[in-house]
């Protein structure tokens, strides 16, 4: 039992060193989302169009092809993801046009994951920093 809590111990500094002077750039993560964003939401394209009318066959065809030449812009090239933009000029995606925008929200691809934080944060996080209200007053805040 008490390798068991030294192992838990260095584990923890080992954590603690990490994230302790972890910096997170959003901007750098919003744009990383955005060019990747585009492959994610092939599927939600795909529903959207059967939804509209078109056969499931067709338009996985579609999005495959206009996908890989994406993926050769990006890789081969090491330009920007274009594939929204293949999609918008497009004729065949014509019925999904006006949607494309809310197919790409990046809120629909989380699930409940918001709410599930902002629960545990109020369930779990709060009631164990409460005790120690006046010794965190002035700390910095944590987001989430």
């Amino acid at each position: 039992l008490p390798e068991a809590f030294l192992a838990l111990d260095g584990a923890l500094d080992l954590m603690h060193n990490v994230a302790g002077g972890l910096i997170v750039h959003e901007a750098t993560v919003r744009k990383n989302l955005m060019a990747e964003l585009p492959f994610m939401a092939t599927e939600n394209i795909i529903m959207a169009m059967v939804e509209a009318g078109g056969n499931r066959q067709d338009v996985h065809e579609r999005i495959r092809v206009l996908s890989h030449q994406a993926a050769a812009r990006v890789k081969d090239e090491g330009r920007d993801n274009d594939l929204i933009e293949r999609i918008r000029a497009d004729a065949f995606f014509a019925p999904i046009h006006p949607r494309l925008d809310a197919l790409l929200d990046p809120a629909t691809f989380t699930g409940r994951a918001a709410q599930q934080v902002d629960r545990f944060l109020a369930d779990e996080v709060q009631p164990l920093l409460a005790p120690y209200a006046d010794r965190l007053a002035g700390a910095s805040e944590l987001k989430v």
